[in-house]
């Protein structure tokens, strides 16, 4: 089947744009996260397409006093992966690697747009391939760029400005679970375990990224740290692969209360302090829930969902994967200490012994 894509120079394989490859788990994911400099309030938006399930979906929440207002958007893709729209939800790509909007038209109490600009080239995190027994669970390449967002949010009737926001956008591709579960087991294939921390953070003139995924022993399969200044080029920045992120837990909880992420350097290592001063629920754009991505919701489903952000409860396995919005310091040798703001994304499913799960 040809679609508008077929058209562009960018196929990956002699088949049409339409098919990508033979997993039902492929995945072609757009995210966006964006807040006040004083981590008072905060947006994320998450776009998905799922070739092989015909789905593509939509998601925006919005974090301020103590609530999560998130509006869901879902619809059979069609096999056209060039339409970025679903529902009121549509993202623009004004300049590829550098801009991208994102509009949200009136719908169940939302509006808004915003304008995501890049401070720099994109990173590229090292791949992303895990195993459970024979079964590939994650195969997938993520581009991540911190940026200065624009524009404004409107929530039941309050208008909320984006005056000198920050954030974060990422795009991911590959090989993940989603939709539905596959109902029959694989013998050898249980997830053990999953352990996963994600922290871009925003400072004056520069950028912070660290991520980890390990194994219930702590021991790192995919990890990197990276500070970048603005402007920087595709082989700009400090690539650091050895960092070290130390966490007090919020005590009955597997979430953090503050962390220190060390960065090792060529001139001494690099410190980060975090401390979290409000939670966002990932479930509240797809990860998880009802409204999980890649989920079959029929024609066309638009729906809002209000969430808790302050009063849930953090043993329930809804509201493990969380992104904590948070405040930092960086301590870099040589230079004055500087101020920040981020998230400081955490996942841990199963044991995970450093911690004593």
């Amino acid at each position: 089947m040809l679609t508008k894509g077929d058209d562009y120079p960018i196929h990956q394989t002699p088949e049409p744009i339409a098919y990508a490859g033979s997993d039902r788990n492929f995945y072609d994911r757009y995210f966006f996260n964006c807040y006040a400099p004083d981590g008072s309030a905060f947006a994320a938006v998450a776009f998905g397409v799922y070739p092989a399930l015909n789905v593509a979906d939509a998601h925006l929440a919005i974090v301020k006093d103590g609530r999560e207002r998130c509006l869901h958007a879902s619809r059979v893709l069609g096999l056209e992966r060039m339409d970025l729209t679903v529902g009121p939800i549509a993202i623009e790509v004004v300049e590829p690697l550098m801009k991208l909007k994102v509009t949200i038209a009136a719908a169940e109490g939302i509006a808004g747009e915003i304008l995501f600009e890049g401070r720099a080239f994109p990173i590229e995190e090292p791949r992303f391939i895990k195993r459970n027994g024979p079964r590939l669970f994650m195969d997938y390449t993520r581009l991540t760029q911190n940026v200065r967002a624009s524009g404004w949010l409107e929530v039941d009737g309050e208008r909320i400005e984006l005056a000198g926001w920050v954030g974060t956008r990422d795009r991911s591709w590959g090989i993940r679970p989603v939709g539905a579960p596959d109902p029959q087991p694989t013998p050898g294939a249980g997830i053990t375990g999953f352990f996963w921390q994600w922290a871009p953070f925003n400072f004056a003139d520069r950028s912070v990224y660290f991520h980890v995924n390990a194994d219930p022993d702590g021991k790192p399969w995919n990890t990197r740290a990276v500070i970048l200044p603005d402007g920087a080029g595709p082989e700009g920045g400090w690539h650091a692969d050895a960092p070290e992120m130390d966490v007090e837990l919020i005590p009955g909880t597997r979430h953090a209360r503050s962390g220190r992420l060390t960065i090792p350097l060529a001139q001494g290592a690099a410190v980060m302090t975090i401390q979290p001063v409000a939670t966002f629920l990932m479930r509240g754009i797809g990860y998880g829930g009802e409204w999980r991505h890649g989920a079959l919701k029929g024609e066309l489903a638009v729906a809002r969902e209000d969430l808790d952000s302050q009063g849930f409860d953090p043993a329930d396995m809804g509201n493990l994967h969380i992104q904590a919005i948070s405040k930092a310091v960086l301590s870099t040798p040589g230079e004055p200490d500087q101020e920040g703001v981020g998230v400081f994304e955490q996942l841990i499913l199963g044991p995970y012994r450093p911690y004593g799960f």
